[in-house]
């Protein structure tokens, strides 16, 4: 993915012009460049600590050749490369398309004939590398892209011809241990058969989302490569047998790239036929982007950041953050002009779908110190704030007239609808948008006795528009305006629907409303279960925030009588497993991200306290060890539960019994902002103080560094591109997420 410029990254690199960063590792760094006629090339460089080694220089001119080789069919074309310059280049052609690795994170598991037509196709790229005695040696996820034309390889910083010792040693191990050929791994020759072997792997990644050793310590990957069978859990039958011949640990008994692509697919068809309409359309949004990018360069950053470490914890860590892609609600602050009032703040234009109206109340630019800021609008119904939804490269959200979707890179507007979308009625599982939609001739027909059907929709992430509905319900009413998506997740969509007459004025007790899942590949109801009667005038939503954990649901709903109850369901059979009553918390301030791991679900907006998720009892609460403190809402990460402590700063508790663990040092944290979860990046952890958002340190400082000014009042972090995306003021702005 792209990221700005930092302030001291060149401002040429032979002809091109860098405009942004595709990444960089411990070799160098990957430059997005433009020719001085505007062609997009990708230019990759040596870092200049390493340039002065002639080995390396000459591995540097070795990946430039093999490069060469594999040709533009299956590879980056070389466009230009100078390996004498003070920093060596390559540029090669910008590839539209994301690695494989991005590719299964987006789509999940591949299907069968995505694996079968990909691996066939790489096995055409590893052939003509061996058909000239060249062999790659570190085939793996990122280094394939997936293009509509077929996959393509790139980096080839440690392939060579094969028997050439020159630049390697028989007993040292070069390459990635995941997806090393045992002889590599046991620092032997690897021949073409050890491109097999690890393109074996790769399609093993590609079908089940995992390598076929596990993760782990290099020291044990290298073992398991060598001497433990693969794991070949979810690959599909019919491979198995394919994929076990190429991973034996005998290179002469694995077949050729040649044997294998004619097992794997017969040719027929064109390679983007077998790919996944999600892959696609990520591919369509890059070829989109490309040409919307305005260079951006960071500031030098201040001395207390340039010192900062990454977090220093004592233990590894053992859970990960799961967020409701349904309860991201950040609020739109303050009055504004009822139209869709974005205005875009970087110089780019709007992207051919958006409808971008001009706005009778054009705010001025504020002076933040933002990457980018755009206007916003209130949304068409502000009984419910603003959600912001992270998919993909996007970050969406309901504002003015409907649903609109912008990079969260560049704050370029993909799209902006005028559809009146409903903030409650989108959702997001992190990789598509789903919504409710209304059935044709419905809106000024909304009282047509025994309503409209319910239709779900997926969104296109390039237009905004909903496509052809994957599910229709003729039992509810489609029309009602408190129908809510509740969340999306592992392929199921989780809607609250009413059935009985509509009304402007909020619920009916004649209604009757209910809880249901559905199968979004399908469209099949998997289960229904019937939700307590609403207060009669009532203009509250049952569900303030949800998520899913295993096979459980697990969400905050308001009651009649304005009370929070936390309720865990089995998400097989919509059956309640507990509830429990939340005495002190008050609904708005609850419409978070929820913060849960495999064994808790914490809440704060008062005490801070751990729910088993098992059972529901309090596991530990801030209440008896630390009486009188006010916690906003917290933030997992790793083992240690995070959030603001009223009048003191960050704090962070241990997950399982509560114990303090971290605290924010220096004294500044007296105005720390409650109403919102800390952001957590890779070097600093986020929160608002007054008019700016600050960046604290997690090293052992454990104080304040950096301060951005901003009129936000909910962050939410975008970890793709690397942004704290802030919401508030009538403005959405970006800072960098560090």
């Amino acid at each position: 993915m792209l990221s700005p410029l930092t302030h001291d990254d060149p401002e040429t690199i032979g002809p091109y012009r860098p405009v942004a960063r595709l990444g960089s590792g411990g070799m160098g760094t990957v430059y997005l460049a433009r020719t001085a006629g505007g062609r997009t090339v990708a230019v990759k460089t040596m870092h200049a600590r390493i340039a002065s080694d002639a080995a390396s220089r000459t591995r540097f001119r070795l990946e430039a050749d093999a490069a060469r080789v594999v040709g533009e069919r299956y590879g980056a074309g070389v466009m230009d490369a100078d390996a004498r310059a003070e920093t060596p280049w390559l540029a090669t052609e910008y590839v539209l398309g994301p690695p494989l690795d991005e590719a299964v994170e987006l789509c999940g598991p591949l299907p069968e004939p995505t694996v079968r037509a990909l691996g066939a196709a790489l096995c055409g790229a590893l052939g003509q590398l061996h058909a000239s005695d060249v062999v790659h040696r570190d085939l793996k996820p990122s280094n394939v892209l997936i293009t509509a034309y077929g996959p393509k390889v790139i980096d080839f910083g440690i392939a060579r011809a094969a028997g050439d010792e020159r630049l390697t040693r028989v007993g040292v191990a070069v390459g990635t241990p995941a997806f090393m050929s045992p002889e590599q791994a046991g620092g032997q020759e690897h021949s073409a058969a050890g491109d097999v072997f690890a393109l074996a792997g790769l399609l093993v990644f590609a079908a089940t989302g995992r390598p076929p050793f596990g993760h782990g310590q290099a020291a044990d990957l290298l073992y398991r490569v060598q001497y433990a069978e693969p794991d070949l859990t979810g690959v599909p039958d019919s491979l198995v047998p394919v994929l076990v011949r190429c991973l034996d640990k005998n290179p002469f008994r694995r077949p050729t790239t040649s044997q294998l692509s004619a097992e794997l697919h017969d040719g027929n068809g064109e390679f983007a036929d077998h790919l996944p309409p999600t892959l696609l359309a990520d591919i369509a949004r890059r070829a989109t982007e490309v040409w919307q990018i305005t260079p951006q360069r960071l500031p030098r950053p201040p001395e207390e950041a340039a010192t900062a470490v990454p977090p220093a914890t004592a233990h590894t860590s053992r859970r990960r953050l799961l967020l409701s892609g349904a309860a991201a609600a950040l609020a739109v602050a303050g009055a504004g002009a009822s139209a869709w009032a974005w205005r875009e703040r970087t110089g780019t234009k709007p992207g051919p779908q958006a409808s971008v109206e001009p706005s009778t109340s054009q705010l001025p630019r504020k002076k933040l110190d933002s990457l980018w800021q755009i206007q916003v609008g209130d949304p068409p119904d502000d009984t419910v704030p603003a959600q912001l939804h992270v998919v993909a490269g996007l970050v969406t959200l309901v504002a003015g007239k409907g649903l609109g979707g912008i990079v969260a890179e560049t704050g370029h507007i993909q799209f902006a609808s005028d559809q009146m979308e409903s903030t409650w009625q989108v959702a997001t599982d992190g990789e598509r948008l789903i919504r409710l939609v209304p059935v044709d001739g419905s809106e000024n027909n909304a009282g047509k006795p025994g309503g409209f059907p319910l239709l779900l929709a997926s969104v296109n992430l390039l237009t905004g528009e909903a496509v052809e509905p994957f599910a229709q319900f003729t039992d509810f009413n489609g029309v009602l305006p408190q129908n809510q998506l509740v969340c999306t997740a592992d392929g199921v969509a989780y809607v609250a629907a009413g059935r009985g007459e509509f009304s402007m004025k909020g619920f009916l007790a004649s209604q009757s409303w209910s809880l249901f899942a559905v199968d979004i590949s399908s469209g099949k109801r998997l289960w229904t279960r019937p939700l307590p009667a609403r207060r009669q005038g009532s203009a509250r939503l049952y569900f303030l925030s949800a998520v899913v954990v295993g096979h459980r649901l697990v969400t905050l709903e308001e009651e009649n009588d304005g009370a929070v109850r936390a309720v865990v369901r089995d998400t097989r059979t919509g059956t309640v497993r507990w509830e429990r009553r939340l005495h002190g918390v008050e609904p708005d301030r609850v419409r978070q991200p929820l913060a849960v791991d495999e064994d808790h679900l914490y809440v704060g907006s008062g005490p801070l306290r751990a729910l088993r998720l098992s059972d529901g009892k309090i596991a530990w609460d801030t209440t008896s060890t630390r009486p009188g403190s006010v916690y906003g809402p917290p933030v997992v990460k790793g083992d240690i539960v995070y959030a603001a402590q009223k009048g003191f700063g960050l704090v962070g508790f241990s997950d399982d019994r509560g114990l303090l663990m971290w605290k924010e040092k220096g004294g500044q944290g007296a105005k720390a902002d409650i109403t919102a979860p800390p952001v957590i990046g890779p070097h600093y952890m986020y929160n608002k103080r007054g008019s700016e958002l600050w960046a604290i340190a997690w090293n052992s400082t454990s104080t304040p560094v950096r301060s951005f000014r901003t009129t936000g009042d909910r962050f939410i972090a975008h970890e793709v591109s690397k942004h704290v995306i802030a919401l508030g003021g009538r403005f959405l702005a970006a800072f960098p997420l560090q």
